[in-house]
């Protein structure tokens, strides 16, 4: 637990490492006001290569930590290669990352308060990603709107809270990339929340490792799954779990783990 809380801190107050920009050109960014925080947000949009050149609509991928996933420049301690990864396997899909909070992150990030760290706000959070967001990003992009073309991913607190956000909009998102997720932040509640639950539709991936410094991980990830699956069956085949052997919590793992789980998502 201790190493979990050292990680958000570095995430949040580390220091960017000059570094040339490794964003694919088919990177772009915006700023966007996101009124439900009293603040704005700068966007990070991967578009496929072939985008420019069709006129077909794209499945859409909210993520969370906008500034690690395409550019080392902009990254703390290592980007995902979220662009350079789908260009490589001619991805049909565009991602919208979301710039974290700074100091705010752990804020915007957890759905609960926690009684010794804080935060709780991820409400305010979700509601700019679906009524703010969501709705410029498929007005300006070829994107297809439905459920099941609409994912939430993140890592840390970001998995949690991409599931808390499938959890309280199973409407808007039918896919879910679940890294590394911090559920001891909210765990009774989160726990709490899923156990009340009546139907879960969501496709999710689950990715951890088993050396994360969190004692409690790998036992999370399978309390959840187990719990998933009393709400629908296991045949359906919507879960998915993988544990890496000697995963840390760091991107790397995460960096490695994201062409599988894209490949299996969609």
């Amino acid at each position: 637990m201790k190493f979990a809380v050292t990680f958000l801190y570095l995430f949040i107050f580390g220091i960017t490492t000059a570094q040339l920009s490794t964003g694919s050109k088919n990177v772009t960014t915006f700023t966007i006001e996101a009124p439900q925080l009293k603040t704005s947000k700068k966007i990070w949009v991967y578009l496929p290569k072939n985008y420019a050149n069709s006129t077909k609509k794209f499945p859409v991928i909210y993520m969370h930590d906008g500034q690690n996933l395409m550019d080392a420049k902009t990254s703390y301690v290592g980007e995902w290669n979220v662009d350079e990864t789908l260009d490589s396997i001619n991805g049909q899909v565009i991602v919208i990352g979301i710039e974290h909070g700074g100091e705010k992150r752990m804020e915007e990030l957890t759905p609960y308060r926690n009684e010794k760290y804080g935060g709780g706000n991820a409400d305010n959070y979700l509601k700019f990603i679906v009524e703010t967001l969501k709705p410029f990003v498929d007005k300006t992009y070829r994107t297809k709107t439905n459920t099941k073309n609409t994912c939430l991913w993140g890592s840390s607190l970001g998995g949690l809270v991409s599931f808390y956000g499938a959890l309280k909009y199973p409407e808007v998102f039918g896919k879910v990339g679940c890294f590394s997720p911090s559920f001891w932040f909210n765990r009774k509640e989160i726990f709490e929340l899923m156990d009340k639950t009546k139907s879960f539709k969501t496709k999710v991936y689950f990715l951890c490792g088993d050396n994360e410094g969190d004692p409690d991980m790998v036992q999370d990830l399978n309390k959840m799954e187990y719990l998933i699956n009393t709400k629908r069956c296991e045949c359906q085949m919507l879960n998915k779990k993988n544990i890496v052997k000697g995963g840390q919590h760091n991107e790397k793992l995460w960096r490695e783990g994201f062409k599988k789980a894209y490949l299996w998502l969609f």
